[in-house]
C-alpha cells in the first residue's frame, strides 16, 4: 500500500499542522495555488512532490509547475489539476482511478463511475467558515481509500 498526502491552496502559507498531518507520506500531491516555491521545498523534506499551479500562482511558480499532472502509483493512475471545471478529459476512458483537485477550499470526496474525486480543501488561509484541511490517499492493487484530515488551528 502506498500512502499519498494531498494538499492544496496553501497560498504561500505552510502550517506546521499540515506538515505534521503529512508525515509518513510516501508521496505528496499539491493541487495548486502554491503561492511560493518554499512551500514545495518544505513538502519535499517529507516526501517527493508532484505539484500543479493554480489560478493565483504568479509567472515564476507557473514556470515551474504544469497546469495538470499524471501519476502512476503501482497499477493505479491519478490525474491532478487545480480547478475541477477545467477537466477536459473523461477520466474513465483515460484509465484514471483518482482525480485530485483544489481551488474551492472546500474539502470534498465522492466517487463517480469508479473514479474517486478528491479535493483536500485548503491548508493555507482559512476561507469563510470552511475547515483547514489536507487529505490522505492510500493506494494498493486491491483498492483506493481516502480520508480528509481537518487540521486543528
Amino acid at each position: 500500500m502506498t500512502r499519498i498526502g494531498i494538499i492544496s491552496d496553501t497560498h504561500g502559507q505552510i502550517r506546521p499542522q499540515a506538515l505534521d498531518a503529512l508525515q509518513g507520506s510516501e508521496y505528496i500531491i499539491h493541487a495548486g495555488d502554491i503561492g511560493k516555491g518554499a512551500i514545495i521545498e518544505a513538502l519535499q523534506e517529507i516526501a517527493p512532490v508532484t505539484a500543479v499551479h493554480g489560478n493565483i500562482d504568479k509567472a515564476e511558480v507557473r514556470a515551474l509547475y504544469p497546469s495538470d499532472a499524471v501519476l502512476q502509483l503501482g497499477s493505479r493512475f491519478v490525474y491532478v489539476l487545480h480547478i475541477i471545471d477545467d477537466l477536459r478529459i473523461d477520466p474513465v476512458a483515460a484509465g484514471f482511478q483518482v482525480v485530485v483537485y483544489g481551488h474551492s477550499h472546500k474539502p470534498a470526496m465522492h466517487r463517480k463511475d469508479d473514479v474517486l474525486y478528491l479535493n483536500p480543501g485548503s491548508a493555507g488561509p482559512r476561507r469563510f467558515s470552511l475547515p483547514v484541511s489536507v487529505a490522505m490517499l492510500q493506494v494498493s492493487d486491491t483498492g483506493i481509500d481516502a480520508e480528509i484530515l481537518e487540521l486543528a488551528i
